[in-house]
């Protein structure tokens, strides 16, 4: 038996199909023609558009348009002049093969996004290694076919399964898939997740554990395989798949029903999304409203900052979708280990304290405000809530609030429309923030409790960190006292609090948060 990251519920017992794609090996090699060179990278990248348009529409009819976005952003990298634009540089100033030049290029993109706290964007590093592995491969005359599979119920296993893998998977075959490595929030996690087959990651070693036609159960639910089950965990297996699907289609008919403790409070259960598309799966699912959209997604995968109009339309895209259902809306939270390309930012001891979020808004008011002009903007077509992250001080509040106003008095002297109501809050990450969140509930309309932040920032333990994953516990007594103070202030003061960290969808912590007040629940769509 194996344990590894639930990454998609369910179960399967199934055959072993190994992925094993061979690494492809990059030699650097000196060249005395810098334009041939060239030109065989542009017929690699234009090869590489092409299948993946393919890809694109494969995964847009079996999981809909949200979901082959991730191949938009594929596109855009190889249409990224800057992305392209370094590696043509790199091969001219060292005249070295496009090959080396390629994978030089990737290994720092990937570092970049490898080094970033935000564990979405930490897996947007394997975006970037999928495009650039088929951009050799085809640079090197390797196919990039889809998984091989002939018979039924197979159990993919590899080392990795990238977007391209995932979306190429038959799913009338395959009926699980099993990694060495990946997070649950890496595509191939996601993707499954739509395509409703579960999946466990991150099993450290499953590649050299089975072999070919091995039989293996997967419990998706707890992350656990079985290698070569007997027939009475077979049997055992079978009924709990039984089970889960009938409870499934039971959980179907509760899509539409509105949230309600016994006692009679009305409960909002919401979702967080990164995208505008996002928000279809939201709305699918039944969410309520949106209670964290990270407009960071926004600012990332391009060389310049996004305009204000491009932001308006994005914004008032979610807002317009949701028909009048709240959207809260979260300022750029970049800065410290999220660093944008075009974005010169200082070199820091500890980023994860350092200059990002409302500090980084709040020393470039020529950034912020743009965000602000569209948020307001955005505004008039919906009921969008402003969120102000890394909030440590009542002033830093204020500050941002005086800016809020100045655009909207700019808004107003340009006839242009906007929501002078719109409700202003803070995401409650620092301790500092809960200790006293009695002051800081006489100034703002809402709070919502980021938890991820919250709970590492109390405890003194990186949630990134594998060694001292055992002490990042949501249940922890101190990070439980810090979220009913602030759920109390919040009350006190005729205010609403709600929860946008990954603790508001953990099964074992709700019945706590019910029991203190919790008036919003905001979560993955999933």
């Amino acid at each position: 038996m194996k344990k590894g990251i639930a990454a998609s519920r369910g179960y399967a017992i199934g055959k072993v199909v190994l992925n094993e794609k061979e690494e492809a090996v990059v030699v650097e090699r000196k060249i005395e023609n810098a334009a041939e060179e060239k030109n065989r990278l542009q017929a690699a990248v234009s090869l590489s558009r092409e299948q993946i348009t393919k890809i694109m529409a494969k995964a847009e009819a079996e999981m809909g348009a949200d979901k082959a976005a991730v191949f938009e952003s594929h596109i855009m990298l190889l249409d990224d002049p800057e992305f392209v634009g370094a590696i043509e540089a790199s091969i001219e100033g060292a005249m070295i093969n496009a090959e080396k030049a390629l994978k030089d290029t990737v290994d720092m993109y990937m570092g970049i996004f490898e080094s970033m706290e935000d564990e979405y964007m930490k897996e947007r590093a394997a975006d970037v290694k999928d495009v650039g592995n088929r951009i050799l491969n085809n640079l090197l005359g390797i196919a990039t076919e889809a998984v091989e599979v002939s018979g039924n119920d197979a159990v993919i296993v590899a080392h990795d399964l990238t977007p391209s893998d995932t979306a190429g998977l038959d799913k009338s075959k395959v009926v699980a898939f099993l990694t060495d490595i990946g997070g649950r929030t890496s595509h191939s996690a996601i993707m499954a997740r739509t395509l409703e087959i579960p999946a466990i990651v991150g099993l450290g070693d499953i590649t050299v554990s089975v072999k070919n036609g091995d039989t293996v159960i997967v419990d998706g639910c707890e992350g656990i395989v079985i290698i070569n089950p007997s027939d009475a965990q077979i049997e055992e297996y079978k009924a709990k798949k039984v089970k889960f699907e009938k409870e499934k289609e039971e959980l179907k008919k509760l899509i539409e029903v509105k949230t309600t403790t016994k006692a009679g409070k009305r409960i909002e259960v919401v979702g967080n999304i990164g995208k505008p598309e996002d928000v279809h799966k939201v709305i699918e699912n039944g969410g309520e409203g949106v209670g964290l959209f990270r407009t960071e997604f926004l600012y990332m995968d391009r060389d310049n900052m996004p305009t204000e109009e491009e932001q308006f339309e994005a914004y008032k895209y979610v807002a317009e979708k949701l028909e009048g259902k709240p959207v809260v809306i979260r300022t750029l939270d970049i800065g410290g280990d999220k660093k944008l390309p075009y974005l010169p930012m200082p070199e820091e001891m500890n980023p994860f304290l350092g200059y990002r979020a409302i500090r980084l808004c709040l020393d470039r008011k020529d950034i912020f405000k743009i965000q602000l002009r569209a948020l307001l903007r955005a505004s008039a077509f919906g009921n969008i809530k402003i969120m102000f992250p890394m909030i440590s001080s009542v002033e830093e509040f204020l500050e941002a609030k005086k800016l809020l106003n100045e655009c909207k008095e700019e808004l107003k002297a340009e006839g242009k429309a906007y929501n002078d109501n719109l409700e202003t809050g803070i995401m409650v990450e620092i301790p500092a923030a809960a200790v006293i969140a009695d002051e800081f509930a006489k100034h703002v309309d809402f709070f919502s409790i980021g938890t991820n932040d919250l709970i590492q920032y109390t405890i003194a333990a990186d949630r990134m960190n594998e060694k001292i994953s055992y002490l990042y516990n949501p249940m922890h007594p101190a990070v439980l006292k810090l979220i009913k103070m602030t759920i109390e202030a919040a009350h006190n003061a005729g205010k609403w609090c709600g929860m946008c960290g990954e603790m508001a969808g953990d099964e074992e912590a709700i019945p706590t948060l019910v029991e203190y007040g919790l008036d919003e629940f905001s979560m993955s769509a999933s």
